[in-house]
């Protein structure tokens, strides 16, 4: 029995009592024409790229599904609780567990990333980047084999490493068990930069990175010098020189409640998380660029005074 809210002879999809088709946008998590403009053909191109072998087309619309994917990165909910104006979650899941696989999120953060670059100015390959991590708390979904405590921090979960350019935009992600020291870590991203960029010739990286042996490591494999940079005093608050630019990161990412805390049985679906937390942030700020719309200020707004009692002519 259909749950929609369109009776099955009148949807515009082929898929049973579906109407991903006829949605309109109405959630703060849907992307809006402009930024749907930016992001259509990127995602077809990609998709086209990556493509195993030609057989039955989608059935849903894609910009339905990937709405529904920001919605739950974005919200935090489960995949069964998607509303019913979605596509099913069964096909929304789908969709997310099979194109990660063939790495969509993935290339379309590196796409979006290189006309980011050229809006503010800058070669589309970067040359520099910023490496921190952060440890989240893990769910009881969260098998034990894939999970472990940080002693430092004194939580028991899992540890987002990440390497971003000099504009704070993600560059390589791994994702372990909260166990995994940030040198270990390091290494692992190294590795995956490796595979995507040439260029970089430097890295810069708080003190939990220092020594010599890690230094002469990523020295010898892939030719990055790595600068570790020293808080001045390390009890008063200050904004360290590079450093800043990776906790901003790791402040964009926060507002997605589904990083907030990780659900994922597996660390390649928490990393497809932060990947689709990424390209939402990426596409809503080349679109506007390319609109040239001011940002929306979030605080700070004068509200509008409320309607006054209304006039009845005697």
């Amino acid at each position: 029995m259909p749950v929609y809210l369109v009776a099955a002879r009148n949807a515009s999809c082929a898929s049973p009592g579906c109407w991903c088709r006829d949605r309109v946008r109405r959630y703060p998590s849907d992307l809006d024409d402009a930024q749907w403009r930016v992001l259509e053909p990127q995602a077809r191109a990609a998709m086209t790229e990556l493509t195993v072998a030609s057989g039955r087309p989608m059935t849903h619309d894609l910009r339905a599904v990937c709405d529904a994917v920001f919605y739950v990165v974005r919200n935090g909910i489960e995949w069964r609780a998607l509303p019913a104006d979605f596509p099913p979650w069964e096909a929304v899941y789908a969709f997310f567990d099979r194109w990660h696989a063939r790495g969509l999120p993935e290339t379309l953060v590196h796409r979006l990333r290189e006309k980011l670059r050229v809006h503010q100015g800058r070669g589309a390959q970067p040359s520099a980047s910023i490496v921190d991590s952060q440890i989240v708390k893990a769910a009881d979904t969260v098998g034990k084999a894939s999970s472990g405590y940080h002693g430092g921090k004194k939580i028991s979960g899992r540890g987002r490493h990440i390497a971003v350019d000099a504009e704070g935009w993600l560059l390589a992600l791994v994702v372990t068990a909260a166990s995994v020291s940030d040198r270990a870590g390091a290494k692992l991203l190294v590795i995956r930069l490796l595979n995507a960029f040439g260029t970089l010739k430097i890295m810069w990286a708080d003190s939990g990175y220092d020594g010599a042996p890690l230094a002469a490591w990523i020295k010898s494999v892939a030719a990055i010098t790595l600068e570790v940079v020293k808080r001045c005093d390390p009890h008063d608050f200050q904004v360290v020189r590079r450093r800043w630019v990776v906790e901003r990161t790791f402040g964009w990412l926060m507002r997605y409640r589904r990083l907030a805390r990780d659900y994922e049985r597996r660390t390649a679906h928490h990393e497809a998380m932060v990947y689709w937390a990424t390209v939402m942030i990426m596409t809503r700020r080349l679109a506007r660029y390319e609109t040239g719309q001011p940002p929306l200020q979030r605080w700070g707004r004068d509200r509008k005074p409320p309607p006054g009692p209304v006039q009845v002519a005697a």
